[in-house]
C-alpha cells in the first residue's frame, strides 16, 4: 500500500544504516533493546544517535528517514546484519566463522574479505528455530517520535538468513528457511500494528542465487514464495519495500566484478512488495535498461549513490544516472536511495552527510527540468554558511 510515496514523484531516501557518532561507545550486545535501555548512559546515547542520523537526512533533503540502522553495535565487516536475529531467536548455540562455508570475495589469508568473515562468528543452528526478543516496533517508536517525515525501518530477509548461518539439526533446508520465514513474518506484523509506515526486507536470496550451480535442495521459485509468505498481509498495512544490492562488508564487494539482476529479474518481478531497490550507482547503471523493461509489478527505486566509495558524488553525475533510469522507467515509478547502507565501518559520518545532499541535489537537478516542484535542502541554502561573505 503506498503511504510514504503515494503523492511523491522521485522521492528521496537512503537505503538504511549510517556511521555512528564517536561518542556513542554504548554497545547493545546481546541484551534485548528494553534491557539495554534501562542503562541510563545506553540510552541518553542511543537516543542521540538516533536524533542526529535523522536530523542529519533532514537537512540532506531526504523525503524518508531511516534510523541510520542504530541498533547494531561497531563491529568488524557488519557482523550485527545478521547476529542482531541470531543472537536473539531460540534454536542457536556456540558458534561459526562464515569464513568456512563461504566463497564470497574468494578470501584468502592477506584479503580484507578474509578479516571480515573469520571475524563473524555466528551462532549455528542446533535445535528448531523459534521466536525471540526482536522488539523491532519499540526501536520504530523511538526513531518516528523524533520526526515527521515517514521513518524506514529494515531488516534482513528470513530467507538470507537462512543462506548465511550454520546448520547442524534441520535435515531440509527448506524446512528451516520457512521456519525462519514464520517468525520474521510474526515480527515483521507486530512492526506495522505498531504503525511503522514504511518497513524494508533486505536482501531476498532470489536476486543472488545461482540457478545455473547444482542445488537439488534450494531453488529460485522456492526462494520467490519463501520471501512472499514472510511478507504476506504486510502491504494491507504499510508501504513494503525490498532492498537488493551486491554486498557491503567493511565497504568491500563480495565478487570480483560488477554482477548483473538480469538472471533474477523475472523472479524478482514476483515479490510481493511496494518497491523494489537495485545498487546501480557502482555499475553505471548497466542493468537499468532491463530493470525498467521486467520489473513492472513494484515501485522501482535506483542507487545513485556509491556506498563503498569516499568520493562524494557531484549532483550532475546523480541527475544523469536518474535521466538514464528515466529512459524506460516513468517518473511516477521512480524512487532515488543509495546502492546500499553507509554502514559502521570504513566511512566517516560527514562522507556519508554530503553523499545524502548530492542524492537530494542530484535528484532536484532532474526534477526542475521536469517542472516538478523542487525539494528544500536545507544543507544547500546559502543563508547558513558560517562565511560572511555574499
Amino acid at each position: 500500500m503506498y503511504i510514504a510515496t503515494s503523492n511523491l514523484i522521485l522521492p528521496t531516501t537512503i537505503t538504511g544504516s549510517l556511521p555512528r557518532p564517536a561518542w556513542f561507545r554504548q554497545n547493545i550486545g546481546r541484551r534485548t533493546f528494553r534491557q539495554a535501555m534501562i542503562d541510563a548512559e545506553f540510552r541518553e546515547q542511543y537516543l542521540d544517535n538516533v536524533s542526529c542520523v535523522i536530523r542529519d537526512q533532514e537537512r540532506a533533503g531526504l523525503d524518508i528517514v531511516t534510523d541510520g540502522d542504530a541498533r547494531f553495535d561497531t563491529n568488524v565487516g557488519g557482523r550485527d546484519w545478521v547476529g542482531y536475529i541470531v543472537d536473539r531467536l531460540s534454536g542457536f548455540s556456540g558458534y561459526e566463522t562464515s569464513r568456512g562455508h563461504a566463497t564470497w570475495g574468494g578470501s584468502v589469508p592477506g584479503e580484507i574479505m578474509y578479516e571480515v568473515l573469520e571475524a563473524r562468528m555466528l551462532p549455528k543452528v542446533t535445535s528448531k528455530v523459534g521466536e525471540g526478543p526482536l522488539e523491532y516496533a519499540q526501536m520504530w517508536r523511538c526513531a518516528q517520535a523524533m520526526t515527521d517525515k515517514p521513518l524506514k525501518f529494515g531488516s534482513i530477509s528470513a530467507d538470507c538468513v537462512e543462506s548465511i548461518i550454520s546448520n547442524e539439526f534441520y535435515d531440509d533446508r527448506r524446512e528451516l528457511c520457512l521456519d525462519l520465514c514464520e517468525i520474521m513474518h510474526a515480527e515483521f506484523h507486530r512492526l506495522a500494528d505498531a504503525g511503522c509506515q514504511i518497513f524494508q526486507v533486505e536482501e531476498p536470496w532470489v536476486h543472488r542465487f545461482d540457478f545455473h550451480a547444482e542445488d537439488s535442495e534450494m531453488s529460485m521459485e522456492f526462494y520467490v514464495d519463501a520471501f512472499n509468505r514472510s511478507v504476506a498481509g504486510l502491504r494491507d498495512k504499510l508501504e513494503l519495500w525490498c532492498h537488493t544490492c551486491w554486498g557491503n562488508p567493511a565497504q568491500q564487494r563480495f565478487y570480483e566484478s560488477s554482477k548483473s539482476y538480469a538472471p533474477a529479474l523475472e523472479y524478482m518481478n514476483e515479490l510481493d512488495v511496494d518497491v523494489l531497490t537495485f545498487e546501480c550507482a557502482s555499475t553505471g547503471g548497466m542493468d537499468l535498461d532491463e530493470i525498467g523493461k521486467r520489473i513492472t509489478k513494484p515501485k522501482v527505486a535506483i542507487g545513485v549513490i556509491n556506498h563503498r566509495g569516499l568520493q562524494v558524488e557531484r549532483p550532475a553525475e546523480v541527475a544523469a544516472l536518474i535521466r538514464k533510469a528515466l529512459e524506460t522507467i516513468p517518473a511516477e515509478r521512480l524512487c532515488i536511495s543509495t546502492d546500499c547502507g553507509f554502514g559502521r565501518e570504513g566511512m566517516s559520518r560527514r562522507h556519508a552527510f554530503y553523499k545524502m545532499v548530492a542524492l537530494a541535489r542530484g535528484t532536484n537537478i532532474v526534477k526542475k527540468e521536469l517542472g516538478l516542484p523542487e525539494t528544500y535542502i536545507p544543507a544547500s541554502d546559502g543563508a547558513f554558511t558560517l562565511s560572511d561573505e555574499d
